[in-house]
C-alpha cells in the first residue's frame, strides 16, 4: 500500500518517474559505449583523458545551450517538446552505433547533449506543478534523484549483459530502445497546465534564472557544493574504466561491476534523504555528503590491491555520498524562487552546475594521466574540501525563507501589500524569493 504522502500515488508522476529512468539509463548505456571506446583507443595512459575531453565537451554544451534553451522553449506546450527532445535524441543515439571514427561520435555525442540540455531543466519544472504539497514534492526529489541512481545501478548491469551477446558499438541500439520507451511514456503521461511565460525581452528572460540565482545566498552556496562534489566525483565516472584495466586487469568487465557497486550505494543515499531532512537542514545533509566522499577517497591508498569486495564496498559508499549532495538539490531551488520564476531556475541550476563539472572532468583525466590514480583521487577530494568550507561561508546556516523587509516606493493600495499587509514603516514579512518587486536580498532575517 503506497503511503498518502508518496508522489507515487499521483499517476502522472508514476509515468514522469518512469519516463525519466528509461530515458536516463539510455544515456547511462550510452555512457557505458563511450567509456568503453575512449578506453579502447587511448588504453591505459591516454584512456581517462580522452573520455575527460568527451565529458567536457558534453559539460560545454549544458552550460552554453541550458539557459538559450530553457528560453527558446518556454512557450512550448511540454509534453510534446519533451517527447520531441527524446525522438531526437533516439536518433543521434543510433547514428553513434554506425560512427567509424572517433571524431563522429564526438561530433554526434556534443550534438546529443546540446539536445539533452533543454529536456532536464524543463522536466524538473513540471514536479513543483504536479505536486504542490512541499512534503510530497520533497519525496518526489528524493524518487526523481533514485532514478538518477537507478540508472547508475542498471546502465552498467544492462549493459554488461548485453556486452555478452553484442559489441560495445551496439550497445548505442540498446540506448535508443531505451529513449523509445521514454518517448512513449511521456505520450502517456498528464501534465499540469504551466504558467504562461513572461513576455519580456528576450535577453532578460534569458538572463532572470542566472540574476535570481546569483543574488540568493542559499542558491550560490548550492553551486559551490555541487562544484565540491564535481571535482570529486568526476575522478570516479572518469577514472573508473581507466582503475579497472591498471588495478583489476580487465576493464570491460570490472569497470561495470564497480559502477553497479556506485549505483546500489546511490540508491540507498536517495532513499535515506527524505528521512534525514527530517531532522537535518539541506545545508547540513549535503556538508555531511561531502565530507563522506572525501573521507573515502582518501582510504583508496589502504585497500588491498586487486580485490573487488573492498573496493565495491568503496564505491558504493561514493554513490551514497554522491546522494546525500545531490537529492536536496531540487528542494533547495524550489523554495528559492516564485513558481512562475522555477523553471528559469532550473535551467540556471542546470547550466552553472555543469559548469563545475566543465573544470572537474578534464582535470580529473588529466590528473589521472600524470599522477597514479590513488594520489589523483586524494588530491581532487582536498579540492573538494576547500570548496566545501567556501560553500558553509556563503550559505548561512541560519537561512530562514520567511524575511522582513520593506517597500518603501510601492503605493499603499499596491496588490502586493494588499496580499501581505505591511506595519510601521511599510515593512512586512513573507516567504522571500528574488523577482521584480524584490530585487535585492534582504541585509537583516
Amino acid at each position: 500500500m503506497i503511503a498518502a504522502s508518496s508522489p507515487l500515488r499521483h499517476r502522472s508522476f508514476r509515468r514522469l518517474f518512469a519516463a525519466q529512468i528509461l530515458s536516463l539509463v539510455g544515456i547511462g548505456v550510452m555512457t557505458v559505449s563511450l567509456s568503453l571506446d575512449a578506453f579502447a583507443t587511448g588504453g591505459i595512459q591516454a584512456g581517462g583523458l580522452l573520455l575527460g575531453g568527451i565529458l567536457a565537451l558534453k559539460m560545454v554544451a549544458y552550460v552554453l545551450v541550458a539557459p538559450l534553451a530553457e528560453v527558446l522553449l518556454a512557450r512550448l506546450p511540454r509534453r510534446p517538446t519533451l517527447v520531441g527532445i527524446d525522438l531526437l535524441r533516439l536518433g543521434l543515439v543510433a547514428a553513434m552505433g554506425f560512427a567509424v571514427a572517433p571524431w563522429q561520435i564526438m561530433v554526434l555525442a556534443f550534438v546529443f547533449f546540446a539536445v539533452s540540455s533543454g529536456f532536464t531543466p524543463l522536466f524538473q519544472s513540471v514536479l513543483p506543478d504536479l505536486l504542490p504539497d512541499e512534503a510530497v514534492y520533497a519525496r518526489a526529489l528524493a524518487l526523481s534523484r533514485l532514478a538518477y541512481t537507478v540508472e547508475s545501478l542498471l546502465s552498467p548491469i544492462l549493459a554488461a549483459a548485453a556486452l555478452r551477446l553484442v559489441t560495445a558499438d551496439q550497445l548505442y541500439f540498446l540506448a535508443s530502445a531505451c529513449l523509445a520507451g521514454s518517448a512513449l511514456t511521456l505520450l502517456a503521461t498528464r501534465f499540469p497546465e504551466g504558467m504562461v511565460p513572461r513576455k519580456a525581452p528576450f535577453l532578460r528572460r534569458l538572463s532572470r534564472g542566472l540574476r535570481i540565482y546569483a543574488l540568493t545566498p542559499r542558491l550560490r552556496g548550492l553551486f559551490l557544493m555541487n562544484l565540491a562534489l564535481s571535482l570529486a566525483l568526476a575522478w570516479v565516472l572518469v577514472n573508473t574504466v581507466v582503475f579497472a584495466g591498471a588495478r583489476l586487469g580487465e576493464a570491460e568487465l570490472y569497470y561495470t561491476r564497480l559502477m553497479a557497486c556506485y549505483g546500489g550505494g546511490a540508491a540507498l543515499g536517495a532513499l535515506s534523504v527524505p528521512r534525514l531532512l527530517a531532522g537535518v537542514s539541506e545545508r547540513g545533509v549535503m556538508a555531511l555528503g561531502l565530507a563522506v566522499f572525501a573521507a573515502l577517497g582518501l582510504t583508496l591508498p589502504l585497500l588491498p590491491t586487486g580485490q573487488l569486495l573492498p573496493l565495491g564496498l568503496l564505491w558504493a559508499g561514493f554513490g551514497a555520498a554522491s546522494s546525500l549532495v545531490l537529492t536536496p538539490g531540487g528542494l533547495v531551488l524550489a523554495r528559492s524562487a516564485a513558481r512562475a520564476d522555477r523553471p528559469a531556475v532550473f535551467a540556471a541550476q542546470f547550466s552553472l552546475s555543469h559548469a563545475g563539472w566543465l573544470l572537474a572532468y578534464p582535470l580529473a583525466g588529466a590528473l589521472g594521466a600524470w599522477l597514479a590514480p590513488e594520489p589523483a583521487l586524494a588530491l581532487l577530494c582536498l579540492l573538494s574540501l576547500g570548496v566545501t568550507a567556501l560553500a558553509l561561508r556563503v550559505w548561512p546556516a541560519e537561512d530562514p525563507l520567511v524575511r522582513p523587509h520593506a517597500h518603501p516606493d510601492l503605493p499603499a493600495d499596491h496588490p502586493h501589500l494588499r496580499a501581505h499587509p505591511a506595519g510601521a514603516g511599510r515593512q512586512h514579512e513573507h516567504d522571500f524569493h528574488i523577482d521584480d518587486l524584490h530585487p535585492h536580498w534582504p541585509q537583516t532575517a
